[in-house]
């Protein structure tokens, strides 16, 4: 829904009939305007760049971001949501139609932002967390979706393979009844903020990343019986205790400091029956 007209009393808006577009399942708009005012606060707050935003849809976030002076390039697929919104915002932002999944970023520093359709999550953060030049990325996603990508009660393998490089926040969660159509649950928002020095040298990256799908996907029970089949025990031993784990510990339970620390002693030590042909990583 292209068009946003603000009901009086509510602060929710009203929207046109719906405009059909190739990526639209999974998509939800935002009709409470609480929410993208928090998420444009989030990026007023960060390095003053460019913002890109990632399917314009109806509007509702590239308000909240020109409202408070950012520069924006908003992308959307649908051709008339498009002309509707370069009408809408004719000298405030710069509308693109283009597909979030293929477009090109640029090499120019810049920060992102999201309501993202939940068929499209994954596919997303993919392509985005490949990406060289962003700062901050601000994402609407479910709330359950958002949880596990911060790391809130057990990390995601996702999430692992690139917190050396990023570090993952959960915002504030978004009801269900701030959307329309309104979804079966409700939304949360994800920060993700590139690492000034990271915890991992950028060019051993699929190094790195085997070592974490390696921890996740082996044998065993418990990340100490996972670690032994690979290194020595008493290295096992010697670094679960200096990282005050024990013999209960899962992949899924370790921060980024301590995959970090696991990365070092994979260097140092190497990973029994690893290859130098790398398996690639099944996000």
């Amino acid at each position: 829904m292209s068009q946003r007209r603000r009901s009086q009393g509510h602060g929710r808006f009203t929207t046109a009939p719906p405009i059909g577009g190739p990526h639209e399942l999974g998509q939800n708009w935002l009709v409470d305007r609480r929410f993208p005012a928090d998420m444009a606060e989030i990026l007023r707050r960060a390095p003053p760049y460019p913002v890109l935003e990632l399917g314009a849809g109806n509007g509702a976030l590239t308000e909240a971001l020109v409202a408070n002076g950012a520069a924006v390039i908003a992308l959307e697929l649908d051709p008339l949501r498009v002309d509707r919104l370069r009408r809408r915002f004719a000298g405030r932002a710069e509308i693109v139609e283009a597909d979030m999944l293929t477009f090109d970023f640029g090499p120019k520093p810049h920060h992102v932002i999201a309501n993202v359709p939940f068929s499209l999550t994954t596919p997303l953060l993919r392509r985005l967390l490949q990406q060289n030049h962003w700062d901050t990325a601000v994402l609407l996603l479910q709330w359950e979706v958002a949880r596990k990508r911060a790391g809130v009660g057990g990390t995601t393998m996702l999430t692992a393979s690139w917190w050396p490089w990023y570090e993952f926040s959960l915002g504030e969660r978004v009801p269900a009844a701030a959307f329309t159509p309104m979804p079966t649950v409700d939304g949360g928002i994800l920060i993700i903020r590139r690492r000034a020095v990271p915890l991992v040298p950028s060019e051993l990256l699929k190094d790195y990343q085997y070592l974490v799908r390696q921890a996740f996907t082996g044998p065993g029970r418990g990340l100490r019986a996972i670690l032994r089949r690979h290194f020595p025990d008493r290295v096992v031993d010697d670094w679960i205790s200096r990282e005050c784990l024990d013999s209960r510990t899962l992949p899924r339970d370790l921060k980024s400091d301590a995959w970090a620390s696991l990365f070092r002693l994979h260097r140092q030590f190497g990973f029994s029956g690893s290859k130098s042909a790398r398996i690639p990583l099944a996000l």
